[in-house]
């Protein structure tokens, strides 16, 4: 508020564009790692809506935060250990530039909505890949995700997930879990870390 009536906003429109400015400063979000690990190159590549190289970096930045770099794939093991703190702030990034489009947070939700479960079939899991636009009478592969938002809601990221039927054979060393219970084992950390994910984040209009 200036000193001088000359200087503050005149009419109700100038005040409302004040407004709106200054919530749009208070949307940026803080890149909190408890690793130490930058993910200032997927906000950029987020904020350019380069969607392809954003989805390559988040899984590289996943399997840093994992030290799963050597083995090229996330377990239910390591998804659970995740730290909530840098899912948070890979999910947030996600769902600001996408405008709600994309997420972890997006595919838990569809995930919720097909009734999937910790003890989910592959039948409830094909319903979840239909309905992000992973499945179409046969796996996508990675190569074959659509890196637009005319894609399907919860469609991206995917690599990381998507990448597990393509390499069936060599996906867990521990054979008893099936691959479609990483995106269950995801779900659930998300629900877990929840109360900790927002907290000390500024929630986008569109997290839900």
């Amino acid at each position: 508020m200036a000193l001088e009536a000359k200087d503050r906003p005149q009419t109700m429109e100038e005040w409302l564009n004040l407004l709106s400015s200054s919530q749009t400063n208070l949307t940026e979000l803080i890149l909190a790692s408890d690793v130490g690990v930058d993910y200032q190159n997927l906000e950029n590549l987020l904020k350019a809506q380069l969607w392809k190289a954003a989805d390559e970096e988040t899984t590289r930045v996943m399997l840093k935060v994992a030290k799963r770099e050597q083995q090229g794939w996330l377990n239910n093991e390591s998804i659970q250990n995740f730290p909530c703190t840098d899912l948070g702030t890979i999910d947030q990034l996600w769902v600001k530039y996408s405008d709600g489009h994309f997420g972890f947070s997006v595919q838990k939700r569809i995930w919720q909505v097909v009734k999937g479960t910790h003890y989910a079939n592959q039948r409830t899991y094909i319903n979840f890949c239909k309905y992000v636009g992973w499945y179409n009478k046969s796996w996508l592969l990675t190569n074959q995700l659509t890196f637009s938002t005319n894609s399907p809601e919860g469609h991206l990221p995917g690599c990381l997930l998507v990448w597990l039927w393509e390499s069936f054979e060599n996906k867990f060393e521990n054979k008893k879990d099936d691959w479609w219970d990483i995106i269950s084992s995801l779900s659930s950390k998300l629900t877990n870390c929840d109360s900790l994910i927002y907290k000390g984040f500024i929630n986008t209009k569109n997290l839900k």
